[in-house]
């Protein structure tokens, strides 16, 4: 395979960090939950949306955010 003398890197791009590298990766969790929310209670409830909040919800949960607490900031 060779030598990796090269830096990692993958640890840039790590999902716990809430640093500058993170980038706006909780806001955008946050803003797509509230979207859904939003959605939910215009189009009522649909496979796609049941799935998307799924996942949404298993990142806010990553992320150490609370539900109740990303809709009311």
């Amino acid at each position: 395979m060779g030598l990796r003398n090269k830096r990692p890197r993958v640890l840039v791009y790590s999902v716990r960090a809430k640093g500058v590298y993170s980038g706006d990766k909780i806001k955008n969790a946050v803003k797509h939950y509230k979207k859904l929310q939003s959605r939910k209670d215009t189009e009522w409830t649909t496979l796609w949306i049941e799935n998307a909040e799924k996942k949404v919800l298993a990142k806010l949960k990553k992320y150490g955010i609370s539900p109740t607490k990303a809709l009311h900031s």
